[in-house]
């Protein structure tokens, strides 16, 4: 794709009518329909500045952090979890903390902290995607198997479901690898601790890592679905009873299931908590902007003030949360059945996907670890001393 520049010499960047800044305003490149043009709407509408919408395919992230270390990035730019701790440490994005304060209480918590670092705030969260558990309730009561709230029963329900025709359980074509930090919060560890030290070196972390390892040798799991878990077509077509998907695949279970279909966070063991991953992107300031203050302010327009353009976003073109705890109540999609349950499990379980200090160092070592322990069977004990002087590492590289 070719790259647009824009003039970035000498002062403000002022647009060709009545003086006003020209902004540019940055997002990935969404799969619903409908949502390119509603930003480009919203942008439209706005009255202090000229705001141009990009709309960027292909590997966003790593063209986007690229783009900030230059004078040819954009003003405004949406950003997953918010921008990174090496993006805030290097002083590559504006605080926000201003433009969220008059709403601060009523973002979702769990991701407006993950968005915030010593007390700033670095982004607007925009919307929030979930993942979550679904069942087959017809499955579950005919197998007479009740919703599993701890893991145990989870490992039970899924052996019990298992038949020479459906497995009890989908997590993923790779066996559930990506469910390490739920697996942690059932154990009542986390990636990091509050005070950012390592968060999962005990015996209970270790035990629940296990336990997917006993899962994935259970014979209980569905693995080489045609699609993975992000689709719900292991669900809709009978191939599981309980599957790990996300918010999004709602419409399409209620389409193919009508009501035959729950929904539940992931379960806990003793001493931990059930849990639904939260993320959101959040909108964000490039401190390279020749209009900082100009893009803080549309920041705030759009994603504090204009809460009718915020509902829009996020139950217009898809199927999505508010970011705004307010926000909830006025989504008619939210307002009955597995997405109205989903939407209280948001706020009663939702736990940040990775915390800020977590970096892709740290989450590469962490998902071999997963490997290891899950599919070849290593001692997590083990394999958890081996990750933990990479994480300090990365530590005391981004805190010094």
């Amino acid at each position: 794709m070719r790259r647009q520049h824009r003039p970035r010499d000498g002062g403000d960047v002022r647009g060709a009518a009545g003086g006003k800044p020209a902004l540019s305003q940055w997002y990935h490149q969404y799969g619903e329909a409908g949502t390119q043009q509603a930003v480009e709407k919203f942008a439209a509408a706005y009255p202090d500045a000229k705001v141009t919408v990009s709309w960027k395919p292909g590997d966003y992230d790593q063209s986007t952090a690229a783009s900030l270390l230059t004078d040819a990035g954009p003003d405004v730019f949406e950003y997953g979890n918010g921008p990174t701790i090496d993006m805030i440490k290097a002083g590559q994005v504006a605080d926000l903390t201003e433009v969220v304060a008059s709403a601060k209480d009523d973002f979702n918590k769990a991701i407006l902290d993950r968005m915030t670092y010593q007390g700033k705030v670095y982004a607007v969260p925009q919307v929030i995607d979930m993942q979550l558990l679904v069942y087959r309730k017809s499955m579950l009561e005919k197998a007479g198997v009740k919703p599993p709230t701890t893991i145990d029963e989870l490992v039970a329900a899924a052996k019990k479901l298992t038949d020479s025709k459906v497995k009890g359980l989908f997590l993923g074509n790779d066996g559930g690898l990506g469910l390490g930090g739920p697996m942690l919060w059932a154990a009542g560890a986390d990636y990091l601790t509050p005070d950012n030290t390592f968060g999962f070196g005990t015996p209970a972390a270790a035990a629940a890592l296990g336990k997917l390892r006993e899962l994935f040798t259970s014979n209980a799991l569905l693995l080489g679905a045609p699609k993975d878990w992000f689709d719900a077509s292991a669900l809709t077509q009978g191939l599981c009873a309980i599957q790990w998907t996300g918010l999004w695949t709602l419409p399409d279970i209620q389409k193919a299931l009508g009501d035959d279909f729950g929904v539940l966070p992931w379960p806990a063991m003793s001493g931990g908590k059930q849990s639904v991953p939260v993320g959101a992107y959040g909108s964000c300031v490039s401190t390279k902007s020749k209009n900082v203050d100009a893009a803080k302010k549309f920041v705030q327009w759009l994603w504090v003030d204009q809460t009718d353009k915020q509902l829009e976003w996020a139950t217009a073109y898809g199927f999505h949360i508010p970011a705004r705890q307010s926000l909830v109540s006025k989504a008619d999609k939210l307002k009955t059945g597995p997405a109205a349950d989903a939407a209280k499990l948001v706020q009663d379980f939702g736990h940040a996907q990775t915390p800020l200090l977590w970096t892709p160092k740290c989450a590469t070592a962490f998902g071999d670890m997963m490997s290891r322990i899950v599919k070849d069977g290593a001692d997590p004990a083990a394999q958890i001393a081996v990750v933990k002087p990479v994480v300090e590492a990365e530590l005391k590289r981004v805190t010094s």
